[in-house]
């Protein structure tokens, strides 16, 4: 989803922007009615392999595709031939294909795709149900759905929710729990849970422990927690960061608080494509500043040729803190049952 994510979002005090909260609600209702009713009729299909589900309850960035990377990254350490399986979103390609990191592009195939396709096989599909049997019947012995928890096309083996744990002041990865588009989340918080199996809390690598407030929101599901790390030091010397993802002030922060000699940032919204003048303003920032460039790897793999030799991309990686544990869940919940 294309859109500059609403700070107020993540507030749960609803007196942040209240007349636009209001306004909105009657959307909200009919966005959650819509949602359960599709996955009420929803007759799963079984696709010949198990599935694990990675997904969220809020409308754009917890996190998602770092935690489906390494967990197609553990499969594998298992030796399980586990693939990636993507909608594709912002691509031409509807699929079902292979992903060739040589041939496609994002626009082509999406650049999340693109950053799974990275460590394991990854397919792109709009439809759901033909991309896994495509990936089934090409080897796949599992598969990793990114962002399918409102998707109910296939039957799922495992379906784990990954939840931007960070909260500071009255920030909440919940926000006031209203539905979009008065609120992030994709559906009621109660609805969302019941269908998980687990849920993993994501936190930035320099994050304290997790708020005992918000796990205890989870109840009795398994839950896990993970840290976003960088994967290589910023680059060095000045920079103007930038970034196209649904929170862009996170990767703000996240480099400052990684050591980036950090001059200035623009944030644009997610998956946003930048034009020949946004980069002409890019380029203009940083030489006030005789800074580099840098963004994250999902923006990196959208731009063109030229645009990424000016560009340095930061790579970050999702760690499990009890790796072990979580190797060990995912084993439990995808060996064959008696």
């Amino acid at each position: 989803m294309k859109l500059n994510t609403p700070r107020w979002w993540y507030s749960r005090d609803a007196r942040h922007a209240p007349v636009t909260r209001m306004l909105l609600k009657p959307a909200s209702w009919i966005w959650a009615g819509v949602t359960a009713r599709r996955i009420a009729r929803a007759v799963p299909a079984d696709p010949g392999a198990p599935v694990v589900s990675i997904g969220n309850l809020t409308v754009g960035g917890s996190g998602k595709t770092p935690i489906a990377r390494e967990v197609l990254r553990l499969l594998h350490a298992q030796g399980i031939n586990a693939a990636a399986l993507s909608r594709g979103y912002g691509g031409r390609l509807e699929g079902p294909v292979r992903v060739d990191l040589v041939r496609h592009t994002a626009a082509d195939v999406g650049d999340e795709p693109l950053m799974l396709a990275q460590g394991a096989p990854a397919w792109i599909s709009r439809d759901r149900v033909a991309g896994a049997r495509a990936a089934a019947a090409d080897g796949a012995q599992a598969l990793v759905l990114d962002d399918a928890h409102q998707n109910p096309a296939l039957k799922k083996t495992l379906s784990l929710v990954v939840v931007d744990g960070e909260t500071r002041g009255d920030e909440w990865p919940f926000g006031d729990g209203s539905v979009f588009p008065s609120g992030p989340m994709r559906e009621p918080l109660k609805a969302g849970l019941a269908r998980a199996d687990g849920v993993v809390v994501l936190l930035p690598a320099d994050a304290p422990e997790a708020d005992a407030e918000l796990l205890a929101v989870f109840g009795d599901l398994p839950v896990f927690i993970a840290r976003l790390e960088p994967a290589a030091p910023p680059p060095p010397g000045p920079q103007v960061g930038f970034a196209g993802i649904a929170k862009p002030w996170k990767v703000e922060r996240s480099l400052i608080a990684a050591g980036c000699d950090l001059k200035d940032f623009v944030p644009y919204p997610d998956h946003a494509e930048l034009s020949d003048r946004d980069f002409a303003f890019l380029n203009d920032r940083a030489s006030v500043y005789g800074a580099g460039l840098v963004t994250t790897e999902k923006d990196w793999v959208r731009l063109s040729p030229e645009k990424r030799a000016r560009v340095s991309p930061w790579p970050v990686a999702a760690r499990f803190e009890d790796e072990a544990a979580f190797a060990a869940f995912l084993r439990d919940r995808l060996k064959p049952q008696s």
